[in-house]
C-alpha cells in the first residue's frame, strides 16, 4: 500500500477537504429547506462530499498510480463543485456570501490537488 497522506501527521488535503464537507452539508440543506430546491442540491452534495471521499481512498492507494488517480478524481469532483456552487451563487438559489467563501474554499482545494499531483508525478 502506498502511504503518502500519512493520518499521524497533519495534513492540509485531507483536513481540508473534510472541513469543506462539513461546510457542504449544512449549506445544501439549508437552501432544501428554505428554497425547496432539491436538483441543484443534491448535485452539489455529492460533489462537493466526494471531493474528501476521494482524498480518504488515495490514503489507501495500492500505487502511485492509484494514488495520482485517486486524487485526480477528487479534482474533478472538485471543480464539479465550483461549478454548482457559481450557478446556484449566480442565479440567486444560494447566498452570494457564504456561496464566494465556499467558491474560495473549494478553491484552494482546486489547488491543493494540483500541487500533489504534479509533484507525485515527479517522484
Amino acid at each position: 500500500m502506498l502511504n503518502t497522506l500519512c493520518m499521524d501527521k497533519p495534513n492540509a488535503i485531507l483536513d481540508k477537504s473534510y472541513a469543506f464537507a462539513l461546510k457542504i452539508v449544512p449549506f445544501c440543506l439549508k437552501i432544501q429547506s428554505e428554497r425547496k430546491e432539491y436538483v441543484l442540491t443534491k448535485q452539489l452534495l455529492k460533489s462537493g462530499t466526494s471531493v474528501g471521499a476521494n482524498v480518504e481512498e488515495a490514503e489507501q492507494a495500492q500505487s502511485k498510480k492509484d494514488f495520482i488517480s485517486k486524487l485526480s478524481i477528487s479534482l474533478k469532483e472538485a471543480h464539479e463543485t465550483r461549478f454548482w456552487l457559481r450557478l446556484m451563487r449566480d442565479t440567486k438559489i444560494a447566498p452570494e456570501k457564504e456561496s464566494n467563501e465556499l467558491i474560495e474554499e473549494i478553491h484552494q482545494i482546486i489547488k491543493l490537488l494540483v500541487a500533489i499531483i504534479k509533484s507525485s508525478k515527479i517522484d
